[in-house]
């Protein structure tokens, strides 16, 4: 932790190692992790480097969630979701959090992940501690594009 409290110091930032503790426990969206004994701390999800997560599959809901931008939708119809420089594509458990996550980058679209039937056919899926869903890929036939489509389509 000494090495995380020094960078920010580095930075300008002239936190202790409680400010740095109350800071992950105010973290409404508990972005963040520290180790059982408090002398380490990692993100809940999102990296981009090689981190053991420690994550065990489980049963998804029969859908999940992921919000996205309508320039993107191309390009999702072919590929699907990738994690890209990810360890994991992320999904929401409810279109409300998509939305908003969608909206970050401009006008969201928030996509259906028919997430049941793809754990049927043997995709593993993994929660974060601040309830993220995780999964390696999703393929566009799992996917659906307008909240017309029938989520219970085969």
């Amino acid at each position: 932790m000494t090495a995380v409290l020094e960078g920010l110091r580095a930075a300008g930032h002239h936190l202790s190692l409680e400010d740095l503790h109350a800071l992950v426990a105010a973290d409404t969206k508990s972005r963040y992790a520290l180790s059982a004994d408090g002398q380490r701390i990692r993100a809940s999800q999102g990296h981009s480097v090689d981190v053991d997560l420690g994550l065990e599959p489980v049963l998804p809901p029969s859908l999940l969630y992921h919000g996205t931008i309508a320039a993107y939708r191309p390009a999702i119809r072919i590929e699907g979701l990738t994690r890209r420089k990810r360890h994991h594509v992320h999904l929401s458990p409810d279109r409300e959090t998509a939305h908003m996550i969608g909206r970050r980058r401009g006008k969201p679209v928030v996509l259906i992940v028919r997430a049941g039937a793809m754990h049927e056919d043997g995709h593993l899926f993994y929660r974060s501690a601040n309830s993220v869903w995780l999964t390696d890929v999703v393929p566009p036939n799992y996917i659906l594009f307008a909240d017309t489509e029938d989520p219970d389509r085969a």
